[in-house]
């Protein structure tokens, strides 16, 4: 387990080194096609700021895409004990609790570190799970609290919607920009098809690193969340509930889909690729080599 977690935090400078690099990339991209190399210094300097804003607004950004609701221990008994038993028994501060009104059964946790974490369930996953089930659940959300995954994926949420907007910027620079290069046709065409590659390519990039740090992630809270309650079958059953019952979201969101207990997207085709969920089948299968060893 302890070997798991320092391999995350491995991983996480790796993944981290990736985006800065990417984001570079881009800036470059934009000032070559604008022949105005400031372009690359300002997107790098604003993509820092932003960075730095997003860890301290991520968390509130995403709580309000998602549509949840706080509440307090009367509202939803049950939920509320449940994290704070569970919160207690890992060393935890009591985080946040939401609910979302939402059928399709889902939950999941955000914050900058456990002092400021949150998690969150759909009144779908309320109705769907028992009260063993449920504490696997949220037992598996915070164990994203202890492991600080969600500070990473917080940040990649933060990078990745960086990158979506400066893909977008080259995008605009490759048609506008790159005419004013050169009266040269070759140029020109080679220019404004730099760009686009690069458009197109930097947020395909930035998935499968959204993907690879999901993951990997979802194995090892699956596996802390077990040895805090020391029921696998309990998250197992969970999952497989998930599994059967599952289905999109009403709010859907390519940047926060990594968050999530199970996959909140439309699945099907292509999207299976770019998923940022392990197979199911494949979790519950560690989860019961992980009871047979307990």
């Amino acid at each position: 387990m302890y070997s798991a977690i320092r391999a995350n935090k491995r991983n996480t400078v790796i993944i981290m080194t990736v985006f800065v690099a990417l984001i570079g990339a881009l800036g470059y991209l934009i000032g070559y096609l604008a022949e105005d190399m400031t372009y690359a210094y300002v997107i790098l300097v604003c993509g820092g700021l932003y960075a730095a804003i997003e860890y301290f607004a991520a968390s509130s950004q995403i709580i309000r895409m998602s549509g949840a609701v706080p509440i307090k221990r009367e509202d939803n008994l049950t939920l509320w004990n449940t994290v704070e038993n569970l919160a207690m028994t890992d060393g935890l501060p009591m985080p946040k609790v939401y609910i979302i009104d939402d059928p399709a059964p889902n939950a999941f946790a955000t914050g900058r570190d456990p002092e400021h974490a949150s998690v969150a369930a759909t009144t779908g996953l309320l109705d769907l799970m028992d009260k063993r089930e449920l504490n696997g659940v949220m037992a598996h959300e915070l164990s994203h609290v202890k492991n600080y995954d969600i500070r990473v994926s917080m940040i990649v949420f933060g990078l990745t919607c960086a990158i979506g907007y400066i893909s977008d910027m080259l995008l605009r620079v490759s048609f506008y920009g790159s005419g004013r290069r050169s009266n040269d046709d070759d140029n020109n065409g080679g220019g404004l098809i730099l760009g686009l590659v690069g458009a197109i390519l930097a947020p395909i990039v930035a998935a499968f690193v959204q993907l690879a740090v999901s993951r990997q992630r979802e194995y090892l809270a699956d596996a802390s969340g077990a040895l805090l309650t020391r029921d696998p079958d309990g998250l197992a059953s969970a999952l497989a509930k998930l599994e059967s019952n599952g289905r999109p979201m009403r709010r859907q969101n390519n940047e926060m889909a990594h968050l999530y207990i199970n996959n909140p997207l439309k699945s099907g085709g292509i999207s299976k690729l770019f998923s940022t969920h392990p197979p199911i089948e494949d979790r519950i299968k560690r989860l019961e080599d992980m009871r047979d060893r307990m």
